[in-house]
Order: C-alpha cells, then sequence, then structure tokens
C-alpha cells in the first residue's frame, strides 16, 4: 500500500459562533500538538479555579529542532470570548505581556524532528488576578516573523465560584422517549450576588462534550424565584446524543496497538492505518472520554519530548453523504471545521478517508457531517444517535453587575450522563 503525502495547511478562516474564540487555533501548519491542561489533567475542560495552586499548562511543537523565539500575550475576555476592551490590563494581570517562551526541549530519537515548547500559568513572571474568559497568544520574534500575525491562541477560562449549580440530564425529553435526545435541566442559586435582572446581569451557556458548534447560549429562565433559576423543560436544551466516541490508542511500534490494523514504514515515517468505521446501526457501550487526547509512549517517560509522530490513516465507509461534508472530531481538532480535518471521499472504495499526523498516544474521534452552508454539525449520518450515549456536559455561568466593566465566571459544572 502506497500513500500519498500531502501537507495540511491551517487557514485563519475557520467558521465563526457565537463563542469562537473559545476554541484554541493554530495558524502555523508547522505547529502540532497544542494542549492546554488544566491542573495536569488532560482529561478534563481547560477551567481552573482562582487562587490556590491552580494552574493551566499550554505545551505545542515545532516540527523543527531549530531554536524558534517565541513570546506570549494573554488577553481577558467577555464571555462571548471578545476582547475586554473595558478594563485596563492591569486589572487582570500581574506582570507583563510579551514574555518569551523560556521553557522549551528538542525531542530525541525520534524520526521527525520537534522541539516541545511549554508555558505555565501562573508563572514567576506573570499572574491572573480576576475570573473569566483568557486567551493566550503566541507569536514569533524572530527577524522575519510577523508580529502582528499569530501563532497560535490558547483558550482558558478561570471561574471564582459564587453560584451553586444543580444540574440533571434526561432522555425523557420534549422530543421523544428513550430515542435520539437528551435534555438537561439545571438550577443556579445566585443568592450570593446582586441580580437584579437575571437577563442583563447572568450569561449562561451549556456545551456538550465541549463542542462549540452546538452550544446553547442564554437558555430561557423557566421559572424565577428569589435567589434561585430553573431551567426545565427546555426546548432548547435538548441535544442530539451522538454516540460514543471512536478511540484508538498507539504507544509503539513492536506491540499490538487499540484500533490499529496496520502498521508501516514508508521511509522515513511511520503509517498506522486504523480499522475502518461505519455508519452505526444500534448503540454499543464504549468505554471513551468524550473526544480527549492523551500523548503519552509505550515507556511513559519524557512523553512530551520521546513520543514519535506517525501518520495515522482513517476511514468512514458510508455511501457518500449529499449536502455537506464529514469531519474529524475530538479536542485535539479543537472543533475546527478547517481543510486539515475535512475528509475526502473515495468512489472506489466508497469511504471517506483522511490522513492526520499525530503524536503517540491515546486519541477519541467521532465523525461529524456539516451540512453546506450551516455552521452546527451532527452525527445523524455518521455516528447515529442513541439515547445511551455518556455525553459530558458544561454549564458556564458569568455575571456582570449594571456598571461593571468585565465578565465574571462565577460558576462552572462539568456532568457526565449514564445509564450505566
Amino acid at each position: 500500500m502506497i500513500y500519498r503525502l500531502s501537507t495540511f495547511l491551517l487557514i485563519l478562516g475557520i467558521h465563526v459562533t457565537l463563542l469562537s474564540a473559545q476554541d484554541s487555533k493554530i495558524f502555523d501548519k508547522d505547529i502540532k500538538t497544542l494542549q492546554v491542561i488544566a491542573n495536569d489533567n488532560p482529561l478534563l475542560p481547560p477551567v481552573i479555579e482562582l487562587g490556590g495552586d491552580n494552574h493551566i499548562e499550554i505545551s505545542f511543537d515545532k516540527l523543527s529542532h531549530e531554536y524558534h523565539r517565541y513570546t506570549y500575550k494573554i488577553q481577558h475576555c467577555n464571555a462571548d470570548w471578545t476582547p475586554s476592551t473595558e478594563i485596563f490590563e492591569s486589572a487582570y494581570l500581574e506582570g507583563f505581556n510579551g514574555e518569551p517562551v523560556e521553557e522549551y526541549e528538542t525531542s530525541f530519537n525520534t524520526n521527525l524532528l520537534y522541539t516541545n515548547y511549554r508555558i505555565r500559568i501562573p508563572n514567576e513572571d506573570i499572574s491572573l488576578k480576576i475570573s473569566g474568559n483568557y486567551l493566550l497568544t503566541i507569536y514569533g520574534d524572530e527577524e522575519n516573523d510577523d508580529p502582528d500575525k499569530p501563532v497560535l491562541t490558547a483558550a482558558f477560562s478561570i471561574v471564582e465560584p459564587q453560584v451553586g449549580i444543580s444540574a440533571s440530564i434526561s432522555t425523557n425529553t420534549d422530543i421523544d422517549y428513550n430515542d435520539k435526545h437528551q435534555q438537561i435541566s439545571f438550577q443556579i442559586n445566585h443568592s450570593q450576588l446582586n441580580v437584579v435582572d437575571p437577563k442583563r446581569d447572568l450569561k449562561i451557556y451549556v456545551q456538550q462534550n465541549g463542542r462549540t458548534d452546538n452550544m446553547v447560549a442564554n437558555p430561557q429562565i423557566n421559572i424565577q424565584k428569589p435567589g434561585v433559576l430553573e431551567y426545565a423543560y427546555n426546548r432548547n436544551l435538548i441535544f442530539p446524543a451522538g454516540n460514543e466516541y471512536h478511540k484508538f490508542e498507539i504507544l509503539g511500534f513492536a506491540r499490538a496497538n487499540m484500533n490499529v490494523d496496520q502498521i508501516q514504514w514508508f521511509s522515513p515515517y511511520y503509517h498506522v492505518t486504523l480499522y475502518p468505521d461505519k455508519p452505526a446501526r444500534n448503540y454499543i457501550l464504549e468505554s471513551d472520554q468524550n473526544g480527549a487526547c492523551i500523548i503519552r509512549n509505550e515507556n511513559d517517560v519524557d512523553n512530551a519530548t520521546a513520543s514519535e509522530y506517525v501518520f495515522v490513516h482513517f476511514t468512514f465507509e458510508s455511501p457518500e453523504i449529499p449536502g455537506g461534508d464529514v469531519y474529524l472530531q475530538g479536542t485535539w481538532t479543537h472543533n475546527a471545521f478547517t481543510p486539515e480535518f475535512k475528509m475526502k471521499y473515495n468512489q472506489e472504495r466508497k469511504a471517506y478517508e483522511a490522513t492526520q499526523l499525530l503524536k503517540l498516544g491515546y486519541y477519541n474521534y467521532q465523525y461529524l457531517f456539516l451540512p453546506d452552508g450551516q455552521k452546527k454539525a451532527n452525527t445523524d449520518k455518521t455516528e447515529g444517535n442513541f439515547y445511551e450515549t455518556e455525553n459530558n456536559y458544561q454549564i458556564r455561568v458569568y455575571y456582570r453587575a449594571s456598571g461593571d466593566r468585565y465578565d465574571q465566571m462565577v460558576g462552572f459544572q462539568n456532568i457526565q450522563f449514564q445509564t450505566h
């Protein structure tokens, strides 16, 4: 089997969603494996509490052993991820913006050479003083670099809990019963805050598995009591249930790997072919991590710099679906509907195909269908929708009282639906 290697170019024209900046983005084709990790746990959303020992670590690989000088700047953002222009930098940042990325290390014993760069927030140069959304932007700082052109952006949030959130998920929805949907209901106790007009003072966002394309913004309040808001029997909070994520794990080349059909060497790189996937006819319980990616190798030592890069070949055997495109999706794609993650249809094989240059590790992924001209993808014709699917849901609560100049993040809840 001979593969044609193609260079995937990321473009700046990523589809615009309400919270498009919430998704971290890469703008340089030589940058790979951007990770934004809260408190050393890659399975959690990139959200930490204000203060204490909490921290965010941002890492990425430059596909070269040649050192490249980078600097980073941090911007506080509103609830909708637009810049917080009504506050000075000194209101949210202790230290100075434009610091260099000082922690880096070259790979060793890898066929594809790369340099791993890391930033930990807070650090001895910078700490953040208030809650809310943050966007960290990396810029190249060499002579030929454009100082106004970012290399990547990394999105994360800091919460200062001031509201109570209680939530439940039901498959008895206002659309169907134990069929294709899940409906989330929740209460927000805001008695510690001076909320005069909840629709004005609070902003609520609900996500499924960290996705932004089908996120629900500011759902209608169903019941309002003193200090309590209830969001129940709300049709806007019904989500297609989807299906369990596919998964694979590649830790090395001298052992069996999860969901791997073939490992082949085409000089100078390894190629890994996954077992083909097909549209689901029914629900099958699979243990997954809802899109997560964990970088590691078979020795679980120096994972950031000793893990090889391989070309991973995905195949989705399906009749061609008219009226749109099929994309790979997981936390490692950063919800980007870009050419890099778009699958091409092979008429001869009757299958969608894609090749990704990925670092060794454990990956979850799914196939999303994006209709032409739309921004919200679905699993209707790819993965199916089954009420038993064990999805994670995230609830974000922001607060800005009359006269305030920025949106505080006052509540965050990450809950999992389980039927087993």
